[in-house]
């Protein structure tokens, strides 16, 4: 053993010194049989080491070890885009920071602002300006506002109005885009010179986009105003679904000035494309939406990935659909939508609450970043400015936006029970925001077949900065001058919730003994197939069977648990009582939800339950109407029995009073 490891050495020592008089060539290179060997290319993170010089030289340096090094360009890019988010997040701090600032200008303008004063300080530096590009826009920044939207979307007001925000949505977009067209085109012809060369078809396809009334802008306007529920409602699931008919009619118009030439075939495949882009964005979506929900089915052993799978899913949604050219809006919120019930019963409270404040944080620094580059991208330009074609542009948004809310208005009002008022009208049609979507489309357009592009994105950017400076400032004073009712901030008490369930159980109630099929008919349908059949097999454990009255109280809980989370160092000042509570192992917590559990369910199945499709439950009908007859012979010869039990000459003193009388 020693005599191998007195080798072992000897072997190292040899290989080391051979190693060490390694020859050298002029340049500093080793040289192996007589080839002078190259430096190997190193990563940039690599230090740069010094060459030996000499052949007596192997400890002497070229120059000394660089302590620091400057490599700017390796990190470049993802440094700049920390530097955006880091002065989106500062801006929108200080935005909210400054007192009395936030009620006066809306947060869009000034983050416009500052997007013209950076992109023109970028330009006096010579350097290159950022650009909203169309990619960076719909792949990256608009699916967190979307989905962020459409998960905390409150579905009760949206089911309600569904109709209504329909015919807004579709209809009123359509007539603004046929109505813009038609007159910017005779204004056009009249106008001739530079205007003479727009087409009809042309028209109509910057109509089309300038129509694109933007979700981004209007949320980013109408959340801070507060107006009710209603109108909010309405002109927000507007801007969501008016995204598939702009879309669809752009593309349209587009194929059809590409062609030059319309058949009757074409305008049937272009009504066709609508639906097949709105409704199969809206399948993808569903789908998503179930395989989110039973994946969250089996996370109870690995918590930790539960918020990931809501956003990965989500994503995949609008990329599918993006994929086959469908809506990607709507796959986001029908995703939102669908799995969002199935996955809140089946996370833990901290998993939702990762949810919600890192959705609400993407899509507020989203926003921000759009505003921002959108400020920017303007000073990028090129620009083609035509007086005519802005102010007539400017002009028939605002008159096509109120001809149609009061015109579909009108014919709405005939078929609903609350009525939409002329100043809810009035803010429907002065709230049609443009944004970020409109600027994307229109720079999408190919400047080989539409020469006049410069011209159209200088109208939309003119557009945009009017609806979001003029009518995004203007809009608050108005509702104050107006008196339009604004939102309640006080929430719902357990009362009020479960007294609202009942009226929705008797309208239901109602409705069937009518044989009508409306509303709250189909509402019910959807209810049984939920409980009967979807619950089963997206929701897991027990909380598929509970009843309405349990999973109520499971809400409130963690909206609880979620009110002192956020108020944080608050909780901490309420007074200590003088004895100490005991604290229970959360193994007996469980034990005592259990026992509540089960005890509440078996009151429940001791009395004898109410539907308005049935009296009885079902299997009781025999023994329930057998009991009730023997009460009815019951009650029945106890009458009579009392009848016969009393002399006749009670009734003698009764007879001679009357007959005094």
């Amino acid at each position: 053993m020693m005599f191998w490891s007195l080798k072992m050495i000897w072997s190292l020592k040899i290989f080391l010194r051979l190693k060490i008089s390694v020859p050298v060539g002029s340049d500093g290179s080793p040289v192996y049989d007589g080839v002078t060997q190259t430096e190997i290319p190193r990563a940039p993170h690599t230090p740069r080491h010094a060459h030996p010089e000499g052949p007596g030289g192997p400890h002497t340096h070229s120059r000394a070890f660089p302590v620091l090094t400057f490599q700017f360009e390796t990190v470049r890019r993802p440094f700049e885009i920390s530097l955006w988010i880091l002065l989106a997040s500062l801006l929108k701090l200080g935005f909210h920071v400054i007192p009395h600032f936030s009620s006066v200008v809306p947060e869009s303008c000034v983050l416009i602002v500052v997007g013209l004063l950076v992109g023109a300080l970028i330009k006096l530096l010579g350097e290159t300006l950022p650009v909203l590009d169309t990619q960076l826009f719909f792949l990256v920044l608009l699916p967190p506002i979307i989905l962020d939207a459409g998960y905390f979307l409150p579905i009760r007001s949206f089911s309600e109005n569904m109709g209504t925000i329909l015919v807004f949505a579709v209809m009123g977009t359509v007539w603004n885009s046929f109505f813009m067209g038609v007159v910017l085109y005779g204004v056009c012809v009249v106008e001739g010179s530079e205007l003479a060369g727009v087409g009809l078809l042309a028209c109509l396809l910057f109509s089309s986009i300038a129509s694109a009334v933007d979700p981004v802008a209007v949320l980013a306007v109408f959340e801070e105003i507060h107006i009710h529920e209603l109108l909010h409602i309405l002109v927000f699931g507007e801007s969501l679904l008016n995204d598939a008919v702009t879309v669809v009619l752009y593309h349209l118009f587009e194929e059809f000035a590409t062609l030059g030439e319309v058949t009757v075939i074409d305008v049937f495949l272009g009504v066709l494309c609508f639906f097949v882009v709105a409704l199969g964005g809206i399948l993808v979506g569903t789908v998503f939406g179930l395989l989110a929900a039973f994946t969250s089915r089996f996370t109870s052993h690995t918590r930790v990935i539960e918020p990931l799978f809501v956003f990965l899913y989500s994503y995949m949604a609008y990329l599918s659909a993006e994929v086959f050219h469908l809506s990607g809006i709507m796959a986001l919120i029908a995703c939102g939508v669908v799995m969002r019930p199935y996955v809140e019963a089946n996370i833990s409270h901290k998993s939702y609450t990762t949810i919600k404040y890192f959705l609400k944080m993407w899509s507020s620094v989203s926003e921000t970043l759009i505003f921002i580059f959108l400020g920017a991208s303007t000073v990028a330009g090129p620009h083609a400015w035509n007086w005519t074609f802005v102010i007539a542009t400017i002009i028939l948004c605002l008159v096509s936006r109120v001809f149609g809310v009061v015109g579909l208005t009108y014919i709405l009002n005939k078929f609903r029970m609350v009525k939409i008022t002329g100043k809810d009208q009035f803010i429907l049609a002065y709230g049609g925001l443009r944004g970020a979507i409109a600027f994307s489309l229109a720079f999408l357009l190919s400047s080989k077949h539409f020469p006049m592009k410069n011209m159209f994105l200088t109208a939309i950017i003119t557009v945009v900065f009017f609806t979001v400076f003029v009518q995004g400032m203007t809009i608050r004073p108005l509702v104050d001058l107006l008196a339009v009712k604004k939102k309640k901030q006080t929430k719902f008490t357990i009362n009020e919730e479960i007294h609202t369930e009942f009226l929705q159980h008797v309208l239901g109630g109602i409705e069937a003994v009518c044989g009508h099929y409306g509303h709250h008919h189909w509402r019910d349908k959807l209810d049984r197939f939920n409980k009967d059949y979807l619950k089963r097999w997206l929701i897991a454990g027990a909380r598929s069977q509970e009843p309405q009255l349990i999973s109520f109280y499971n809400k409130l809980e963690l909206q609880q648990a979620l009110r002192v989370a956020e108020r944080g160092s608050e909780a901490r000042l309420t007074p200590k009582r003088s004895r100490t509570m005991t604290k229970i192992s959360k193994e007996r917590e469980e034990e005592i939800r259990k026992i509540l559990r089960g005890n509440l369910q078996k009151t429940r199945q001791r009395l004898r339950s109410y539907s308005r499709h049935k009296l009885v439950l079902e299997g009781e009908e025999d023994s329930w109407t057998e009991a009730k007859l023997w009460r009815q012979k019951v009650e029945i010869g106890r009458r009579v029995s009392l009848r016969i039990n009393i002399s006749i000459e009670d009734y003698i003193p009764l007879l001679q009073i009357t007959a005094q009388r």
